[in-house]
């Protein structure tokens, strides 16, 4: 369009005229590296493996196997490559007015280390003819679930059920809740008084007192529940137990500079990203010795 040499008007006064950036007119498109389209491939794998994960969790992912990337190229190779992560409620908090309602303990309060607070509460999952409900009890430190119950009734027995599962390895400073008429409930309070454990609950329609186990809610349906159709509660309930498994074990968690809930809970302190990634180097050394040896 503008030709660089020329007598009668020169280059820079093309360029005004046409209202064009000189530099632009140098630019010359790279084309694609094959080192980028390898990566592009490594990230469609990862992506028909974990279709939530979006660059942030796909770049610890491209670490984790040896590929050494920046953040912000990985976004741009996604983009490139098109892939995008995916990204009605039914009302399960049923108040009793008899009951008696607890205050709630969490504000202000530093949180720093595994058991100080866990926080319950309750979901539901559609299955063919109708719905299940999901309870999981969550470490507020580690994001790890230490306990969980799947049930076809919205009743304090399930909840019960998870609890017992939770306490039976690990017991809490603090329990929050919501003032589900299950929380409130003699038994539910005298289970947890009974082990000295303090009762916590959110103020009414303050959602966000609760705010890790929303996340959670949110991290299961977005990527168990809306990716499959469940037809049989015994359906629904295995692909959770598999979930759970993953989730605890090996999904990474910005919050926790993208360490799994289970090192952090374990560990019983947050490392950094750095030293997440030295560690990938650390496992591939080994395995690479191992290879040799053998």
């Amino acid at each position: 369009m503008v030709e660089c040499n020329g007598e009668a008007v020169n280059f820079k006064r093309k360029c005004e005229l046409l209202d064009v950036s000189r530099g632009s007119m140098y630019y010359k498109p790279k084309p694609q590296q094959n080192d980028d389209v390898l990566i592009m491939n490594e990230l469609r794998s990862l992506y028909q493996a974990y279709p939530c994960y979006g660059y942030r969790k796909m770049t610890v992912a491209l670490r984790q196997i040896g590929i050494v990337v920046n953040h912000k190229k990985v976004q741009h190779l996604l983009k490139v490559a098109g892939v995008q992560a995916i990204y009605p409620r039914k009302k399960t908090t049923i108040r009793n007015t008899q009951h008696k309602v607890f205050p709630y303990l969490l504000r202000d309060m530093k949180i720093e280390r595994p058991n100080q607070v866990w926080q319950v509460d309750i979901t539901y999952i559609k299955i063919r003819g109708g719905f299940v409900y999901l309870i999981c009890l969550i470490d507020v430190f580690s994001r790890r679930i230490m306990g969980w119950n799947l049930s076809i009734s919205l009743d304090t027995a399930s909840c019960l059920d998870a609890l017992a599962d939770a306490l039976e390895h690990h017991i809490p400073e603090i329990i929050n809740s919501d003032q589900g008429c299950q929380f409130t409930s003699e038994d539910w309070v005298k289970t947890l008084q009974n082990r000295q454990i303090l009762i916590s609950m959110d103020g009414k329609g303050r959602w966000a007192d609760n705010v890790y186990a929303e996340r959670l809610w949110r991290t299961i349906k977005y990527e168990l529940v809306y990716l499959h159709s469940f037809d049989t509660v015994t359906q629904a309930r295995v692909a959770i137990a598999d979930f759970i498994i993953f989730y605890n074990q090996k999904r990474f968690h910005q919050a926790l500079n993208y360490h799994a809930p289970d090192a952090i809970f374990n560990l019983k302190t947050i490392p950094t990203k750095q030293e997440l990634y030295a560690s990938f180097v650390s496992q591939h050394h080994y395995q690479s010795e191992e290879a040799f040896m053998y």
